[in-house]
């Protein structure tokens, strides 16, 4: 069409009339009458100011309106229900953001399809609730909030299916004030999943447990204030036939005060057991003893930096210990915060014995040295340093002694200027993998990240199936594309050494691994353990 415009010809015109028609298909978007009643506006006003009076989680819905609810607990939010007026703009938003091109989103914390950012779209309701929302109803809120929000439009499009999930965050991000949600979803129960959960936090403002779960309704609108207590998570969605539907975004305006964020504790680092080769040869399958072998496998990992052994222990020892696993005398404990992790950790003291053994095996100095000759690495002094290497380690260990605390006196502490050599350590967990079960990456492993040995060992059965979850994600500091993803695979020793810009996470074991299907031949459905060890030179 343009190639047929004369030059000179009335652009100006043309520009002219598009904003004419984009302001003629423009839907008007009409709120509910709570909005424009200054009475309730008021009622709300007092009653987010004097939120702390109400943090047990008073309701305050039935002193102003039946449609509106302003709950403190755990953390101040806000309930309208019938948001838009007219039930057939809300059919037809419904049927314009359907036809919206939406894009897979995963990784560590999420797994659902977003649009692309409304800010610009033409489409008639699409526009008119977005001048709307950014427009009367902006305004309306900053007045109940008493604070000056910006007219920032900050808002897309979700469509949480099958397995979908949102794990715990607290949605804090320079500029966002308060968070939105509204629900275009078909009739929802909670057994469908997909709920708005509300955590508690403790005293170091982290988050602890789950006391409020909000259904998605139709035209209900969720507003909460982004703070350091604003903890939340959609749950994964269960059924399998409905599409959970939503427009979501954020207000901006000045952000709340946020304390220091709180460190947890290092992790305690052990050097090996006193144990010789004998244990070597009573577990491990004695093909990996063999050093022309060994040597083989060295030449492999040092090209790729990551290698998988299979068949690892003498299968009659493997057997033994994944039997002892589902015994229910090992004493499990959940880990977190939810913000970090969620999965279970045994208590070493309540181990069968064979499971006890098999942790003094990848514990054991004969199990340091052999992984020295799997990896090159220096994880027993009879494996000598890489002279090339050593001025770069030798500072390496400098900047880790604080951090960490396990590496020996300065290169001058013996008196004769020569680099004493640090003590190889580990640390390692035995963990239970159950649907829900996650890791995040998080600030806090970022800035602590190190050079590091990864060790995991599975036993999950031979039906677990990657589509379930539970695999092992290498990604690149700040950035989303992932570098290695590791399955678990029975009785398959999976070592990873990654630097200080690699982190790592576990994704989220989701609802498909409790299918009939799955793990049909597993006493223990849906649920698989491993031996989870880092090894320090």
């Amino acid at each position: 069409m343009a190639s047929r415009r004369r030059a000179g010809d009335s652009l100006k015109t043309d520009k002219k009339k598009k904003r004419k028609n984009k302001t003629r298909c423009e839907e008007a978007a009409e709120l509910c009458s709570l909005v424009e009643d200054e009475r309730v506006k008021k009622s709300a006003q007092e009653a987010w100011s004097q939120r702390t009076c109400h943090r047990h989680g008073d309701s305050l819905k039935s002193r102003f309106h039946r449609d509106l609810e302003l709950d403190c607990h755990p953390f101040p939010h806000c309930i309208i229900k019938n948001f838009l007026a007219s039930e057939s703009f809300v059919e037809s938003l419904q049927r314009e953001l359907m036809d919206l091109n939406f894009h897979e989103k995963s990784n560590d914390l999420y797994k659902f399809k977003q649009s692309d950012d409304l800010k610009k779209r033409t489409e008639p309701h699409i526009s008119g609730l977005r001048a709307a929302l950014f427009g009367r109803f902006r305004s309306w809120l900053g007045e109940v909030l008493q604070v000056e929000l910006e007219p920032i439009v900050d808002i897309s499009c979700a469509k949480y299916e099958y397995t979908d999930v949102l794990l715990c965050h607290d949605d804090e991000l320079e500029g966002r004030r308060v968070a939105f949600i509204l629900y275009l979803v078909p009739p929802w129960q909670s057994s469908d999943g997909g709920t708005l959960d509300l955590y508690t936090t403790d005293s170091n403002f982290q988050p602890q447990s789950i006391v409020k779960s909000l259904v998605p309704s139709l035209n209900t609108l969720i507003l909460f204030e982004v703070s350091p207590v604003s903890f939340h998570q959609v749950s994964e969605v269960l059924t399998q036939d409905k599409c959970r539907l939503s427009l979501s975004g954020w207000f901006h305006g000045p952000p709340l005060g946020r304390p220091p964020r709180h460190r947890e504790p290092a992790v305690l680092r052990s050097p090996h057991l006193p144990r010789d080769e004998t244990l070597l040869l009573e577990w491990v399958n004695p093909a990996y003893m063999d050093l022309s072998y060994q040597e083989q496998i060295q030449q492999e990992f040092e090209d790729s930096s990551e290698i998988q052994l299979k068949d690892f222990l003498k299968e009659e020892k493997f057997r033994e210990v994944k039997e002892a696993l589902r015994l229910t005398q090992i004493e499990w404990a959940k880990r977190g915060p939810p913000n970090k992790r969620c999965y279970e950790v045994a208590s070493l003291g309540t181990l069968p014995q064979c499971v006890s053994a098999c942790w003094e095996l990848l514990s054991s100095e004969a199990f340091f040295l052999l992984l020295s000759n799997f990896t090159g690495l220096r994880l027993h002094y009879l494996c000598p340093a890489d002279d090339d290497d050593a001025e770069e380690e030798e500072s390496e260990d400098v900047r880790n002694a604080e951090a960490t605390g396990s590496l020996t006196e300065s290169p001058s502490a013996n008196g004769s200027g020569e680099k004493e050599l640090s003590t190889p350590v580990h640390c390692g967990e035995l963990r239970r993998w159950s649907h829900g079960g996650y890791t995040l990456l998080h600030d806090a492993e970022a800035a602590r990240a190190e050079y590091a040995l990864d060790l995991v060992l599975p036993f999950c059965g031979a039906d677990w199936q990657s589509e379930f979850g539970g695999f092992t994600c290498y990604v690149a500091n700040e950035e989303d594309e992932e570098l290695l993803t590791v399955y678990p695979e029975d009785n398959s020793l999976a070592l990873v050494y990654r630097d200080k810009e690699t982190l790592k996470f576990v994704k989220h074991v989701n609802h498909k691994s409790l299918s009939d299907s799955a793990n049909a031949n597993s006493s223990t459905r849906g649920a698989f353990y491993d031996f989870s060890f880092v090894y320090y030179e």
